[in-house]
């Protein structure tokens, strides 16, 4: 079977990561990607390159020269899609900017992937990944609640480079379903910067009423612990259900006759928090890191062994579940890199082969593919959309972070979304206020014959369904891709769970946090003991690659009138966002950046520490003569290694950030201060962007989410209203669908709730 994107033609000036990994999720859903590298090849010489250039076409062309300029025109313009992440106007100065190459091809996509917008005042900064980072919090925040503000660390995962490549594909895929509709192409730029505000995500969100705020109740039930084999597991019993079944499976009757299994109970006395630890501390270094990990697993709790990356690609689940795979590389050999992401099954993405040398494709790329590109078609002559799921109905069933951002994201780019939830669900609708905005919220007890009913009345005329229940669970309920697709044979169904959807892990429960134990990251990122990286990036990034799967499948049934099932899931995002170190060969070594005194990747990629707070330099060697020529670094340019590192240390420590800033950017480097989140989401340019939007909350009173940032010209994405309250769209649902008769009696039956659920 074909791929969705087959017959898809992709330009792809990618450079560094950001770009190259676009056109390699565009690849690997069977679009034919050509990729444009300067003579010599790409700017960064790296083994990931294997990875994120897999299965394209390869030609090198100086842009500077008139002959290959004009060939870069006549390649995007029998294109679909361009790619570039230049810095914005580096493009329209060359004459290949979006305007004119949409003006030469009217069915045109062209994204643009750069560090800051086009209208932001950093627009033209080197945008460098640790520049990124120190400028969106991702070094001063940590996913384990530390407060990294005056002691900043440096991850190795590019969170701002992969958002950025993450919505310029969901975006690029949602441009192709409305261009199947009405035939227009559109400019969109997906900044990296603003990209990663999706990433933020929870951790921006404030309710401004404290005492509307819910409170944390995890304490020593969600944590690292250390075991007897001096391995560490992540374990995470979150809600009263799982904390049962563990006292059960080892047999802690005396924890419960104490109330230590009572979480919001514990969580609000530090006595018995600390109690619950010291426990626990205790009981894990009974075990084996392994043995635990079976044993709470199978009692249907969450748990893994903190793995290193170079462990997890060899993992039998790893490979059962294909989210590592094997490439046979011309220059590394057999090569273990991240597997397809997300999987579809009716148009299934798969590596075709791998990354080719550079310009090894130019006979080909001159010849049969220039030849074989369609006519320049002429203005489109139906009715412009306004959104790109204009008319679509979703069904959202899904629980937490990921699924309800994926069916968040749908809604964004137009899809009438209904929010399913289980109104006897322990702790009521976690995250509502950030995940479910722009959705009807409706409380439907679907273990009930009548709740069933109520369900397939539904989905029967919904165009997609998208639930995040462990495997086997939506089974029970008869609620699967299998049984829906009986009453509705053209239905897109996306499936997410956390390790993948094959392998004998499948059926496991997983979060955030099982994730990065599992694939590596919080071992790459531990100090004393393991900690979480900023963010959860797995669940937001897991939400944007089913959003990206389900408007693929969408693209794929206008082109076909086919559904079919989609499947993403957390570990598949986990392997993504490590892509540019997470490939395995012979001779191999396993030295990226790692650990809580990471500051940079080299002195002139590094954080410093000036007088007043830190901010990260973001340079090339050829620039070292310049800064040597900045006041007050007179000398730099004389030194190298841990003694430029030393000197700069140094001599930054005596000026304020803002000089140094002022200073550094007016010789060409990247420089950004590192900032808080709330910094952030308080920043001027970040609220009239709508990166950050404060607005008024059913009965909670004001509230700060995250917007939407990707910026499509035609078809834009809107952050929608704020969410509802929990069921209070249940009668406009059912009047919309001609079931308002049914609404009393099933409120009076406990079938549907309006009230008495809260949102935490």
């Amino acid at each position: 079977m074909a791929g969705a994107l087959d017959g898809i033609r992709v330009v792809d000036f990618g450079h560094y990561i950001a770009g190259p990994l676009a056109g390699m999720l565009l690849a690997d859903q069977g679009a034919d990607v050509v990729k444009i590298d300067p003579p010599g090849g790409p700017r960064w010489d790296t083994p990931a390159n294997a990875t994120w250039n897999r299965a394209k076409r390869s030609i090198t062309l100086d842009l500077k020269d008139a002959e290959d300029l004009e060939t870069a025109r006549r390649l995007v313009a029998g294109a679909d899609v361009v790619i570039e992440n230049f810095r914005p106007g580096v493009m329209d100065r060359l004459g290949l900017g979006a305007d004119a190459m949409i003006e030469a091809n009217p069915r045109l996509i062209y994204c643009s992937i750069p560090g800051f917008a086009a209208d932001d005042p950093r627009a033209g900064m080197a945008a460098w990944e640790g520049v990124l980072g120190a400028a969106t919090a991702s070094y001063t925040n940590a996913g384990d609640g530390l407060a990294r503000a005056d002691n900043p660390v440096v991850t190795a995962v590019p969170i701002s480079s992969s958002y950025g490549a993450f919505l310029g594909v969901v975006s690029i895929a949602m441009a192709l379903n409305a261009r199947e509709r009405d035939g227009a192409g559109q400019r969109i730029e997906a900044p990296l910067f603003d990209a990663t505000f999706a990433a933020i995500g929870s951790a921006g969100l404030l309710v401004h009423d404290p005492a509307k705020r819910s409170p944390d109740r995890s304490a020593g039930w969600v944590n690292q612990y250390e075991c007897s084999d001096g391995r560490w597991v992540m374990f995470h019993a979150a809600n009263q259900r799982f904390i049962d079944r563990f006292i059960d499976k080892v047999g802690l009757d005396d924890w419960r006759e104490e109330g230590l299994h009572l979480s919001e109970e514990v969580a609000e006395d530090p006595e018995k928090t600390a109690e619950l630890l010291r426990r626990m501390t205790a009981l894990f270094k009974t075990r084996t890191a392994k043995e635990w990990e079976q044993l709470v697993n199978d009692a249907l709790v969450c748990c893994s062994v903190i793995y290193e990356s170079s462990e997890w690609m060899r993992e039998e689940h790893a490979r059962a579940s294909k989210q590592v795979i094997e490439v046979e590389d011309p220059g590394y050999g057999t090569m273990l890199q991240p597997g397809v992401n997300p999987r579809l099954y009716g148009s299934p993405g798969e590596v075709r082969g791998p990354a080719p040398a550079p310009d090894a494709d130019r006979d080909e790329v001159l010849g049969p593919w220039l030849e074989g590109a369609p006519e320049p078609a002429g203005p489109p002559q139906t009715r412009l959309l306004r959104k790109a799921l204009e008319g679509l109905k979703v069904l959202d069933l899904c629980i937490i972070l990921a699924g309800p951002t994926c069916a968040r994201t749908l809604a964004e780019f137009g899809a009438e979304v209904v929010k399913i939830d289980d109104p006897n669900r322990p702790g009521g609708v976690r995250m509502h206020n950030d995940v479910n905005r722009g959705k009807q919220s409706m409380l439907l007890d679907l273990k009930t014959e009548e709740g069933r009913e109520l369900f397939w009345k539904l989905a029967e005329e919904a165009d997609v369904v998208v639930q995040n229940l462990r495997g086997g669970r939506i089974e029970v309920l008869g609620l699967d891709y299998e049984e829906l697709r009986k009453r509705n044979p053209n239905v897109v169904y996306g499936s997410i769970n956390a390790y993948g959807h094959e392998g004998p892990w499948e059926e496991r429960p997983g979060w955030e946090q099982l994730a990065q134990a599992a694939a590596g990251m919080q071992a790459r990122f531990a100090g004393d003991r393991p900690y979480r990286q900023a963010f959860p990036i797995n669940d937001y990034g897991t939400g944007l690659m089913g959003a990206y799967g389900v408007a693929l499948a969408l693209f794929h049934r206008q082109r076909t009138g086919e559904g079919q099932h989609v499947k993403a899931a957390l570990a598949y995002t986990a392997c993504t966002l490590q892509s540019p170190f997470f490939q395995d060969y012979g001779g191999k070594v396993w030295d990226e950046l790692r650990g809580q005194d990471a500051l940079g990747w080299n002195p002139l990629q590094h954080l410093y520490r000036a007088s007043d707070g830190w901010l990260f330099l973001g340079a090339t060697a050829d620039q070292l003569p310049a800064i040597g020529a900045v006041e007050g670094l007179e000398g730099a340019d004389g030194l190298e290694g841990d003694a430029l590192r030393d000197f700069l240390a140094e001599r930054i420590a005596q000026g304020t950030a803002d000089e140094w800033t002022e200073r550094l950017t007016a010789v060409g480097a990247g420089v950004a201060q590192t900032r808080t989140v709330r910094e952030l989401m308080t920043d001027e340019w970040v609220q009239d962007h709508g990166l950050s939007l404060t607005r008024e909350h059913a009965e909670i009173g004001l509230v700060t989410t995250n917007g939407p940032s990707p910026r499509l010209s035609r078809t834009p994405p809107e952050p929608g209203d704020p969410a509802s309250k929990p069921g209070a769209d249940a009668r406009e649902v059912l009047e919309a669908r001609g079931l308002s008769e049914d609404y009393e009696r099933l409120l009076a039956g406990g079938v549907i709730a309006i009230d008495g659920v809260v949102a935490s």
